[in-house]
C-alpha cells in the first residue's frame, strides 16, 4: 500500500485523511495547528513537523488548504514539499487554487521530477465524511492512474479532465454556477417579499414552474442556520475571485459573475465572512429594507 502524506487537516482535509486511514493507507500528516491532527494520530497517522518531512516519507502528498498563498508556502518554502520530495513523488492539490497557480506549481514540480495533479473537490464536509466527493483532476495520465486508488477512497465521482488546470477550471466554474444561482434566488425572494408576497407561497409556484431547480434551495436558505458553515462566505468570495481571475487570463468577459462578486464583497465588509454563503441574503435584505423571514417549521 502506498505511503501517503496529508497537509491541511481542517474541515475538509480531516475527514478525507480519516477515510484514507480507514482504507488502510499509511499516512503521515502535518498542519499549522497540531490539535487539527490529534484524532488522526489516534487512528494511526504519523506526525511530521514540516511539509518537507512529510514529502520525504511519502510517495503521494495531498494538500487541502485555504487558498493560493498557503499552497505556495507549503509547496515552495525551504521546509516545503518540493524541498523534501523524491523524484517520482506526486503532489496532489485538493484545494481550490488559481489557474495560474496550479500551472506554476506543475512547472516547478516537473523541474524536480515531481508529478503534480490539481484535484479540487466538491461535496462539502458531508461528502468528505462519507467519501462521496466529486474530484476534478487535471494532470498527466500516468500520475492520475498512480493516484486513482487513493482518489477512490475519498470520492465517489472521480474525473480525469485533461492537463494541469482542467480540474481547477471545472471547480471554479462549478462554484460560480452554484453561488450565482443562489444569489439570484435571494434577490427575487426579497423582491417578492417587498411586493407583499409570502416566500412559501412563491416557492409553491416556482416549484412547479421553470424555476423549480432554484426554488428547491429555498428551505435551506431560509432556515438561516448560517453559523458554523460547511462552506463559508469568505471561502466563497475567494473562489469567485479566482474564477474571475481565470476569466481575465482567458479573455472571457463575465459581467454577471462580476456582479455576483460584488454582493460577496459587500457581505464580507459587513462582517459575514465566517457565516455560510447563504448569508448574502441578509446583505440584500438590508439594502432593500425588507426581511424575507424564515422557512415555516411545519413545511
Amino acid at each position: 500500500m502506498t505511503k501517503a502524506g496529508f497537509i491541511g487537516t481542517g474541515n475538509m482535509g480531516n475527514p478525507m485523511a480519516r477515510n484514507l486511514i480507514s482504507a488502510g493507507v499509511e499516512l503521515v500528516v502535518t498542519d499549522v495547528r497540531r490539535e487539527a491532527v490529534a484524532n488522526l494520530i489516534e487512528l494511526g497517522a504519523t506526525w511530521a513537523d514540516t511539509p518537507k518531512e512529510v514529502a520525504a516519507e511519502a510517495s503521494v502528498v495531498f494538500t487541502s488548504l485555504p487558498g493560493p498563498r498557503q499552497i505556495d508556502e507549503v509547496a515552495l518554502a525551504e521546509t516545503g514539499i518540493y524541498a523534501g520530495a523524491k523524484p517520482g513523488t506526486v503532489h496532489v492539490d485538493l484545494s481550490s487554487n488559481s489557474l495560474a497557480g496550479v500551472k506554476r506549481l506543475a512547472a516547478m514540480a516537473a523541474q524536480r521530477g515531481i508529478g503534480f495533479l490539481d484535484a479540487p473537490v466538491s461535496g462539502g464536509t458531508t461528502g468528505a465524511t462519507n467519501a462521496t466527493l466529486a474530484i476534478m483532476v487535471g494532470g498527466d495520465k500516468a500520475s492520475f492512474e498512480a493516484v486513482k486508488p487513493l482518489f477512490d477512497m475519498i470520492g465517489q465521482n472521480v474525473f480525469h479532465l485533461g492537463e494541469v488546470g482542467a480540474g481547477t477550471i471545472h471547480k471554479l466554474t462549478n462554484n460560480m454556477l452554484a453561488l450565482g444561482q443562489t444569489l439570484l434566488l435571494q434577490e427575487v425572494m426579497v423582491m417578492g417579499k417587498k411586493a407583499g408576497f409570502d416566500p412559501k407561497g412563491m416557492h409553491d409556484v416556482w416549484a412547479v414552474s421553470s424555476g423549480r431547480g432554484q426554488a428547491a434551495l429555498m428551505p435551506g436558505v431560509l432556515k438561516r442556520n448560517w453559523d458554523n458553515p460547511f462552506f463559508s462566505l469568505a471561502l466563497s468570495a475567494k473562489d469567485i475571485g479566482l474564477c474571475l481571475e481565470a476569466a481575465r487570463d482567458l479573455d472571457v468577459p463575465m459581467p454577471v459573475a462580476q456582479a455576483v462578486g460584488q454582493w460577496y464583497t459587500r457581505s464580507l465588509v459587513r462582517g459575514r465572512g465566517n457565516q455560510s454563503w447563504f448569508a448574502t441574503l441578509a446583505t440584500i435584505e438590508e439594502d432593500a429594507g425588507v426581511n424575507v423571514g424564515t422557512w415555516p417549521e411545519e413545511a
